[in-house]
């Protein structure tokens, strides 16, 4: 199975497309909404592609996130990424100025996606620990905590399993603000 056939969409407020936006399988759907934000059904296409290559890492983040995320730095200054499994948008990741953000010791540091710090909740991160999670976007509204909410798009992850040859290359996790 190809790496891009096991990435999955995970976030707790998604509704699967409607029969108008189903692709037939093994094609490529690519939309843009009214915003001009490319999306696309019926699997990646290469804008949806992790940003770099993500070896021995355990999140990363497709190019159309990393350039909203750049537009985000300009407008909010240094930013963070949080995925607690909580209430509001359930699994998907938040995106805060750091300074608006106090992470505790607890949480844990998965890495950095374009200068942008992850970190998880640690009761979120037993369920994930065996998954690469790659942070991307699509139309629609997140919740109003996040700061690209006003955006008309949301962050989302996708994931898929960790080979078990990636598994013994990753890095440990860390614990606490590492920024």
């Amino acid at each position: 199975m190809a790496a891009d056939a096991a990435l999955t969409e995970t976030s707790g407020t998604d509704d699967p497309p409607g029969p108008e936006r189903q692709a037939k399988p093994g094609t490529a759907d690519t939309s843009t909404d009214s915003a001009g934000v490319g999306f696309h059904v019926g699997g990646i296409d290469e804008r949806h592609r992790p940003a770099s290559p993500a070896a021995a890492a355990r999140v990363a983040i497709t190019q159309a996130a990393a350039t909203l995320v750049g537009r985000m730095v300009q407008q909010h200054g240094p930013l963070l990424f949080h995925q607690s499994g909580g209430c509001c948008d359930g699994s998907s990741p938040m995106c805060y100025p750091r300074s608006d953000f106090r992470v505790g010791d607890s949480e844990v540091y998965l890495g950095d996606v374009a200068g942008t710090p992850f970190y998880m909740g640690p009761d979120q991160y037993r369920y994930w620990a065996h998954t690469h999670l790659t942070v991307d976007i699509v139309p629609g509204r997140g919740s109003g905590f996040s700061v690209e909410a006003p955006e008309g798009v949301r962050f989302l992850v996708r994931s898929r399993l960790f080979t078990n040859e990636e598994l013994t290359e990753l890095p440990p996790v860390g614990h606490g603000r590492h920024h």
